[in-house]
């Protein structure tokens, strides 16, 4: 994860990040069936944040598998690393890298994934190259991005609330983090990096809080808007939060709120030469 000028600041962030990870754990949960992972395995995680889904992987098989997981931001990675150290876990680590320019040899790895990574790196078409080379013939990778702009819900909302009020390179980055979810965008870069045989499904999943007011409290503690709330007046914001929770009205369900989110998740296999 990299900063931009309207994405948050990943290294200031890093601490806060987790806030979210409850509501991002169905995407980590099909990412790891879908990976398939075995004994014996070495694993690559690309963009891990603060570490998972590849913590759970590591959790799961207790040493049977060497996972390595990157992050662009140093910030995310000692976040990582902290919990690598806290439970003792041996068999993985974290490094800042981008994954544009891996250190790791070809055919390193026999699995890699990436969840919602490869829409913010610097150059996507770059870094699935670079997975491509370091996954070993017949090794398997899975990764997942965001899907199109209208069912990457609570980004929307905002970018609704606040396009009106802010300039262009301070929008919330709608754009950018749904990119890989337009029709063709991904099947074309995969392909460009050297895959053929692979598929791509379409999911949904939701996140869920007990009412507008909670989720909102999550958006302003974890500071997922910083760059954009930072630009308003306190009144704007005011405006900004409330413009939301009508847009949000829609998702009320017995007097909770539910987010329905949809993803793309790609799986497949660098074929065996």
């Amino acid at each position: 994860m990299t900063a931009n000028n309207n994405q948050p600041d990943w290294d200031k962030i890093a601490e806060k990040f987790d806030l979210w990870l409850p509501h991002l754990a169905p995407v980590g949960e099909a990412l790891l069936t879908a990976l398939e992972a075995r004994s014996g395995d070495a694993i690559l995680d690309l963009a891990s944040g603060t570490g998972e889904p590849a913590l759970s992987l590591a959790r799961r098989f207790s040493g049977a598998v060497t996972i390595t997981g990157i992050d662009a931001a140093a910030g995310m990675v000692k976040v990582a690393q902290t919990k690598v150290s806290k439970e003792r876990l041996a068999n993985i680590s974290f490094q800042c890298m981008a994954a544009e320019q891996l250190s790791f040899a070809d055919n390193s790895f026999d699995r890699v994934l990436c969840r919602f990574g490869v829409m913010l790196f610097e150059d996507p078409a770059k870094g699935l190259h670079e997975m491509y080379r370091a996954l070993k013939p017949g090794g398997r990778f899975a990764l997942a991005v965001w899907g199109g702009p209208e069912t990457m819900t609570t980004l929307y909302w905002a970018y609704a609330a606040l396009k009106d009020r802010l300039p262009e390179d301070k929008h919330p980055p709608l754009t950018k983090v749904t990119s890989l979810g337009l029709p063709g965008v991904l099947d074309a870069l995969l392909q460009e990096a050297g895959f053929s045989d692979y598929r791509i499904d379409t999911h949904t999943f939701q996140y869920e809080f007990p009412s507008f007011d909670d989720y909102w409290e999550l958006v302003e503690t974890s500071d997922i808007l910083k760059v954009q709330y930072d630009a308003l007046m306190e009144e704007e914001r005011t405006a900004v939060r409330e413009e939301i929770r009508h847009l949000s009205a829609s998702c009320i369900q017995d007097d909770r709120l539910v987010v329905p989110h949809q993803y793309l998740l790609a799986t497949g296999y660098k074929l065996a030469t």
